[in-house]
């Protein structure tokens, strides 16, 4: 009976086993699984990859897949590496990984690949991000966390990924987006061409208030960005009329100012000079809404 290694001799020590050693071109003394080949692993010596950039699988898809696989049998290998001790680690492959535990399988090809955890987490997220129909909120986290955990800019990760930089700053800035929009992003209740819009908005108020219209009316990506271009519009108004007001009104004055926002639902402004002559603006975003206004003001 061999010995046990003993503990605490490190992780050199470790790697010199041929048991463990996930840097040789072999898996274990005497193995018939090689590295860089397609073998038959049980499912229960494979764990999944924590690098997955997939949060969600559509039951019914993984469903398809599964009956798919119990016909035919897996297709493609996944990709795993060697974990030692006969464990291996997913890479790759998790949709066909599930679908084979649903169907009942036991052992299934897998493409044997040595890796450390960064180079693991880099091939994980990349292969991913090019070959998954992920959202477009989970390739924003992928490109997010390729950035800070392999140390890449935004040029070297579009270089890595195939796609422009303009293409992956557009999705990063996704994630500036309020919680609530990017839950919309994920349930595909909000497109990638209306979140790209909705980024361009500063005012987190205004950016929810349109994404639920675009939910509740189903507006198109070319309205959203007519709505948001009125807001940035009517932004620059305000801020230069607020510039040229001096701030001494009184506290009366304040409150019709807030009340008549209120009531025309539009940011109107008080402004006076000194003298105490002043002028009252209401802007408005078009015919139609200027109509609106005129109407509630008894025109």
């Amino acid at each position: 009976m061999s010995k046990k290694p003993a503990l605490g001799r490190g992780l050199s020590a470790l790697l010199e086993n041929a048991a463990t050693d996930i840097t040789s071109n072999t898996i274990g003394e005497g193995a018939n699984n090689v590295v860089g080949s397609v073998s038959s692993i049980l499912i229960e010596d494979i764990e999944t990859n924590p690098f997955q950039p997939r949060t969600q699988f559509e039951k019914e898809a993984l469903m398809d897949l599964s009956n798919s696989i119990k016909e035919l049998g897996i297709i493609q290998p996944i990709t795993v590496r060697k974990l030692g001790y006969g464990k291996y680690q997913l890479i790759s492959g998790e949709r066909r990984f599930r679908a084979s535990q649903i169907a009942g399988l036991k052992e299934v090809p897998a493409f044997i690949r040595i890796a450390n955890d960064q180079e693991m987490l880099e091939m994980a997220l990349v292969e991913n991000i090019q070959r998954q129909d992920l959202d477009a909120l989970e390739v924003a986290f992928s490109y997010q966390k390729l950035i800070e955990e392999c140390d890449l800019t935004q040029e070297q990760l579009s270089e890595r990924v195939s796609k422009k930089r303009s293409t992956v700053a557009n999705y990063l800035r996704l994630l500036k987006l309020p919680a609530e929009i990017q839950l919309a992003i994920r349930t595909k209740d909000v497109s990638m061409g209306h979140a790209r819009a909705l980024v361009n908005i500063d005012d987190e108020k205004k950016q929810l208030g349109i994404a639920r219209r675009v939910i509740k009316e189903g507006l198109s990506v070319r309205q959203v960005e007519e709505l948001v271009k009125e807001t940035k519009e009517e932004n620059t108004l305000n801020i230069k009329t607020t510039k040229s007001a001096p701030s001494n009104l009184s506290f009366s004055q304040q409150k019709i100012q807030e009340d008549l926002t209120d009531f025309l639902k539009t940011e109107v402004v008080l402004s006076k000079n000194t003298k105490g002559k002043g002028k009252l603006v209401i802007p408005f975003k078009d015919e139609k809404d200027l109509e609106r206004i005129a109407e509630l003001l008894g025109l």
